[in-house]
């Protein structure tokens, strides 16, 4: 029997970006032993001073140094979003369809925000990421406007306003517009095992293993077959997901892309891989 995962986080997390090379190496390690439910916590309810923006190009900055994730802050100088919760609404409605729950969604959207500077705040623009994630895009656009996920939404936010003291003990809460909420990103396996906040892959594969989830077989996946399997990739993911050495996965990259496989995309602090 599958563990369930609750995965509090938001679409414009930059820290949860950052994230994702963990998140991604979960998923090939325990495959089908672990269920995931995206839990969208609603980071900010309104954007508008421009402090804020300040601040945010300065943290996505910090977050890409130390881990790879490439990112391009000038989304908060060209084009800022106003709130992250028609995001949030949407990776909620997306996950009606989609036999990821949502992940795919919600990485288009990851990718859409820290990397290719859309404004993904308003209905049309969200529902263009839709037909980019190949869900139908009529259904979508129908539970988009639905009570139903306005209400999913509500129970998402009450769950992450919800922290216990061992989140509080653990450096798991924090202050968000709204008052006290879970930090983002925070992986709850089981019910119980949690992990608070960007850690080291091993503790999300030890809270993983306690809550009784069971690796799967087989080694790490090839590089190719990585970016087959998930999409676009940066070598930060590649590094963590296929277990190799950060000039060993920028070599294979590169090679693929000699041989017409492998095509890189420019983002400002760094690159993305997908298939050619």
């Amino acid at each position: 029997m599958a563990v369930g995962v609750q995965y509090f986080t938001d679409p414009a997390c930059v820290w949860s970006w950052s994230t994702e090379p963990k998140i991604r190496k979960l998923m090939v390690e325990f495959g089908d032993s672990l269920a995931w439910t995206y839990v969208m916590g609603g980071l900010a309810r309104t954007y508008q001073l421009p402090a804020e923006r300040e601040e945010h190009i300065i943290e996505w900055l910090e977050a890409a140094g130390e881990t790879g994730m490439p990112v391009d802050p000038r989304l908060w100088t060209e084009g800022p979003i106003s709130s992250t919760f028609p995001a949030c609404m949407a990776v909620k409605a997306a996950a009606e369809q989609a036999s990821d729950r949502g992940y795919g969604y919600l990485r288009a959207l990851r990718e859409g925000l820290m990397c290719f500077r859309r404004k993904l705040d308003a209905t049309e623009a969200l529902v263009e990421e839709a037909r980019r994630a190949k869900l139908d895009v009529e259904r979508f656009r129908i539970d988009l406007g639905s009570h139903a996920i306005v209400e999913a939404f509500g129970t998402d936010l009450e769950a992450t306003r919800t922290v216990s003291d061992d989140a509080r003990e653990r450096g798991g809460a924090t202050m968000g517009q709204s008052g006290e909420r879970l930090v983002f990103p925070t992986v709850v396996f089981g019910g119980s095992h949690a992990v608070y906040g960007p850690q080291p892959y091993d503790a999300y594969r030890e809270a993983a293993l306690a809550a009784g989830a069971s690796p799967a077989d087989g080694g790490p996946p090839g590089v190719l077959e990585a970016v087959k399997r998930f999409g676009r990739m940066a070598p930060a993911e590649v590094v963590e997901v296929c277990e190799l050495p950060e000039p060993r996965a920028e070599l294979e990259l590169w090679q693929l892309a000699s041989e017409w496989k492998l095509r890189p995309l420019k983002v400002l602090t760094g690159l993305l891989w997908e298939l050619t």
